[in-house]
């Protein structure tokens, strides 16, 4: 693994368990801090932050939405960081946006993937919900197995949403060539 890639990872996952554990501990700031932390060292890593800050905030207005379909539905309740009934807690929006850090860096892969990205998201987005309730973070209200699917649901619709915007909004990549690359054209003193 990369450097750029276990930055990213890690980064991730600090700011996955300090929102996850801000919203269980009653100290919802505390993870949208630490979420704040983590997208601004990622922010002055990337070559076009302003790109790379679109993305984070369209999937933060993207998580707003859909993760107040399952409160709405009664199937999960957060016990903390919900500013207004019905909604997404503050810390979850900001988990969203720190997700989307990875987009361009770790998951970069799935671009070209919508149903390997419909699937992880399908798969994977339910787990990171189970193991949040795991820490107290989040409640599913029984039948569990009810908001574990509507969440496997709209995360396989997510994923492959996500990746389209993350391939609109690349802030990673370079827009120019590489100091590697060459300039000129590689066929360019070459006789035909």
């Amino acid at each position: 693994m990369t450097g750029k890639l276990l930055i990213n990872l890690s980064g991730f996952y600090l700011g996955w368990f300090a929102c996850v554990l801000g919203g269980a501990w009653d100290r919802p700031w505390w993870g949208v801090a630490g979420a704040a932390g983590v997208i601004a060292v990622h922010l002055v890593r990337v070559a076009r932050p302003a790109v790379e800050l679109r993305l984070i905030l369209l999937a933060g207005l993207l998580g707003a939405v859909l993760d107040s379909l399952p409160i709405a539905l009664g199937l999960v309740r957060y016990p903390a960081g919900t500013l207004v009934d019905g909604f997404a807690p503050v810390w979850l929006i900001a988990l969203w946006m720190v997700f989307a850090t990875t987009l361009n860096v770790t998951l970069r892969g799935l671009k070209r993937r919508p149903l390997l990205a419909a699937l992880l998201g399908a798969v994977g987005g339910p787990l990171a919900y189970y193991g949040g309730a795991g820490l107290g973070g989040v409640v599913f209200t029984p039948p569990a197995a009810a908001g574990l699917f509507a969440l496997a649901v709209l995360w396989g619709a997510a994923m492959p949403i996500l990746m389209i915007l993350s391939s609109r909004c690349d802030g990673v990549a370079e827009t120019g060539p590489s100091i590697a690359e060459p300039t000129g054209s590689a066929t360019a003193d070459t006789p035909e």
